[in-house]
């Protein structure tokens, strides 16, 4: 009897869990829907990747001259969708730190979260300072800085809608980077940013 009680439970708990993360892909799917974020975020990480490897130094600079025009269109419309985001509800915009998702994690320890909205607003401003340093640095390490940039921001989307848990293994499956050197690869100031967002201090 105890462990039909246990299951039943469980099964509960599962069932609220997924509602609640179908809500949160609707929510962020609805916001971001009105952009190309995805596809142009796709198309620069494989842009870097083909101007590096172009052995042409002027074949290089014809990409780097299309990929510029390209990181114009996503620094402009990330922050219009972070704005956007701006205008979701509170309580709607907390991310659970827990390490593992659970019903109303946000709810029952409000005190183990942090502001989505919070977090792409940060996003946004990291890639402008990013794309648009007044001081440049090298092709390679302005990509590297840049592509760091882009997937801690889908990191976010993912821990968002699921947890940090999935969103890590996401971000290990898809780009073979851990956490970690994804934090480690951002700027210095970007760095110390997001973690006093999402940790409440400067180091992993």
């Amino acid at each position: 009897m105890e462990i039909l009680i246990v299951l039943g439970l469980a099964v509960v708990v599962f069932v609220l869990k997924n509602r609640e993360q179908r809500q949160r892909i609707a929510l962020l799917g609805s916001v971001l829907s009105r952009f190309e974020i995805e596809k142009l975020m796709e198309t620069l990480m494989d842009g870097y990747l083909r101007a590096l490897g172009e052995d042409s130094t002027e074949r290089q600079a014809q990409v780097w001259g299309y990929l510029n025009a390209q990181e114009d269109r996503l620094c402009a419309q990330f922050r219009q969708f972070a704005d956007a985001f701006a205008e979701v509800w509170a309580d709607n915009a907390l991310i659970s730190k827990l390490p593992i998702a659970f019903p109303w994690a946000h709810k029952l320890f409000p005190v183990q979260t942090f502001d989505a909205r919070q977090a792409f607003l940060l996003h946004a401003q990291a890639l402008d300072n990013a794309m648009h340093s007044a001081q440049p640095l090298d092709p390679k390490d302005r990509a590297f800085t840049i592509t760091a940039e882009l997937m801690l921001m889908q990191h976010t989307c993912h821990w968002f809608c699921r947890s940090k848990a999935v969103a890590s293994a996401r971000l290990l499956a898809r780009h073979k980077t851990a956490y970690p050197q994804v934090v480690s690869a951002l700027a210095p100031g970007t760095r110390a940013a997001y973690l006093a967002l999402v940790q409440g201090k400067e180091s992993l």
